[in-house]
């Protein structure tokens, strides 16, 4: 993927279809619409000629702050036909996370879903640069409709003659530890994801039908509903609407999707509802896979009981764009993130930078084409997480003789308990196995000797009274994980804190 001469991502992953003779097969489907290659070309090329008309010249950035709809693929791929750079943001957050990540990226003009016009119309009169309000899907009323728009402007462009190693979209970080980060991301890099992710783990074929619970504003959703089928020019469902289990079920039975992509969280919720079973699943599902946070082993070993289809778990990031470690088709071993795949180079580091031997503890390290290229305005953190040819990823591994990983763990998470490195991780598995809980995270506490130890918050399945079980998890957790690793303390809890990506976010817990 050295591609530093002419290279627009557009050319290889949509233009590219029309031209094999794929323009009038559907390549994205949603509850309203369905908009084939061709029609997705032309669309493209309206919005460029749209971001053109408005003045937003080459390398200008739009903030994309839509719902899961066709509209999403023709803004995103218009502006950067145009050289423009889409800023993908998150749909389920507040006012105030809206107003940083607005100003933060000094973005000329907001194309925004009407439902969510209302959360931000309070901030948008303290926002000098934005010039340009879009609404797409329904009344805008004072602000400009998409769809007028596009249809008023030509539907012929000439594609921008970008660098491959041009900045083509921005996505933020989902903030599980802090403050959200703008990652900046070339236009090889969707392509580099799609060879050797997509072909090479899951095998994506023309014919396969795509669906993602993730959505395009997550990295791991934008490569698994775009990047991925659009590289062979398959089909993509999308759910505008929030993944509960009864919405991806009742697709399910609607699309019949080839592959589903998913997020443990999720796995964890459909399992607890009494519709999930075989005769309501896809009745051409070939795989799963999960990503964004660690699948724990039991939510794995039960989905394929049930569903009759194996989870491929791996780990990617918003830095490096998509999956970078995972387990193959008929090669899972659940409990672990798989093996190094293609195009990746993965290695295990000690707090002094040094690689680790097997079976010893190391923050995850990973090298590939698909690498953010920095956060912007933050130098700092940028020169800590991209260190030349390695991203830190923050992430604490173990890797076995195979060369399976096994997640232990953030960084900031890890902790000592009797001078021996716990894993919140594992405490969550072993408890999570319990038949009377839901999901739990596991954070470290000082106890009244100033002695840190485990404390565990607890949802318990619906129905299930806590009197008791206190010493019943701490009992079970001796047993699944070790003698020394159980919670003194355990708090029952209605849910857990999580960023909208559905990732605990465990220092809201220690605060």
């Amino acid at each position: 993927m050295d591609k530093p001469g002419d290279y627009n991502a557009v050319d290889a992953l949509l233009d590219a279809n029309v031209a094999k003779g794929f323009g009038d097969k559907p390549a994205f489907v949603d509850p309203a619409r369905t908009l084939t290659y061709g029609e997705l070309q032309v669309a493209s090329n309206q919005v460029a000629n749209m971001l053109c008309g408005l003045e937003i010249r080459r390398e200008g950035r739009v903030a994309v702050l839509m719902y899961d709809t066709v509209d999403y693929p023709c803004v995103f791929w218009g502006a950067i036909r145009a050289g423009i750079v889409p800023v993908c943001i998150n749909t389920l957050l507040k006012t105030d996370n809206y107003a940083y990540m607005l100003a933060d990226s000094r973005v000329e003009a907001l194309i925004i879903s009407a439902p969510l016009l209302e959360i931000v119309r309070p901030l948008l009169k303290d926002m000098p640069l934005l010039k340009h309000i879009i609404v797409s899907g329904g009344d805008g009323s004072e602000y400009s409709d998409l769809n007028d728009l596009m249809e008023q402007a030509s539907d012929e462009f000439e594609t921008i003659a970008t660098s491959g190693d041009e900045t083509a979209f921005w996505l933020y970080s989902s903030g599980s530890t802090g403050a959200p980060k703008g990652v900046r991301h070339v236009h090889t890099s969707m392509e580099y994801v799609a060879s050797n992710y997509g072909k090479e783990i899951i095998g994506i074929q023309h014919d396969d039908v795509c669906f993602s619970a993730a959505k395009l504003f997550f990295a791991y959703g934008l490569g698994a509903s775009m990047a991925i089928p659009m590289s062979v020019g398959a089909t993509t469902i999308l759910l505008p609407e929030r993944p509960t289990p009864e919405a991806v079920l009742n697709l399910f039975g609607i699309y019949n999707p080839t592959l589903f992509f998913g997020v443990p969280t999720l796995y964890t919720a459909m399992l607890a509802s009494p519709d999930c079973k075989l005769e309501n699943s896809s009745n051409r599902l070939r795989l799963c896979i999960s990503a964004g946070e660690a699948l724990p082993a039991e939510i794995g070993r039960c989905w394929e009981k049930t569903m009759e289809t194996e989870i491929i778990d791996g780990i990617g990031s918003t830095e490096m764009l998509h999956v970078f470690l995972s387990n193959r088709p008929g090669e899972v071993r659940y409990g672990s993130s798989g093996r190094e795949i293609t195009g990746y180079k993965l290695r295990l580091a000690d707090e002094d930078g040094h690689s680790v031997r097997d079976g010893d503890l190391g923050e995850l390290l990973v090298s590939g084409g698909s690498a953010g290229d920095g956060y912007w305005n933050q130098r700092a953190k940028s020169r800590a997480t991209f260190a030349g040819m390695w991203v830190h990823t923050g992430d604490k591994y173990t890797r076995d003789a195979e060369g399976y990983y096994y997640y232990c763990g953030r960084t900031d998470d890890m902790f000592k308990v009797s001078g021996r490195w716990v894993s919140p991780f594992e405490i969550e598995q072993a408890l999570s196995v319990h038949p009377a809980v839901l999901e739990a995270a596991v954070v470290a506490q000082e106890d009244d000797q100033g002695l840190v130890k485990p404390k565990a918050y607890v949802v318990l399945n619906e129905g299930v009274c806590s009197d008791g079980l206190y010493e019943e998890l701490k009992e079970h957790v001796k047993k699944e994980a070790g003698l020394w690793k159980y919670p003194r303390w355990v708090d029952f809890v209605d849910d857990l804190p999580k960023t909208a990506t559905g990732k605990i976010q465990r220092f809201k817990l220690r605060a």
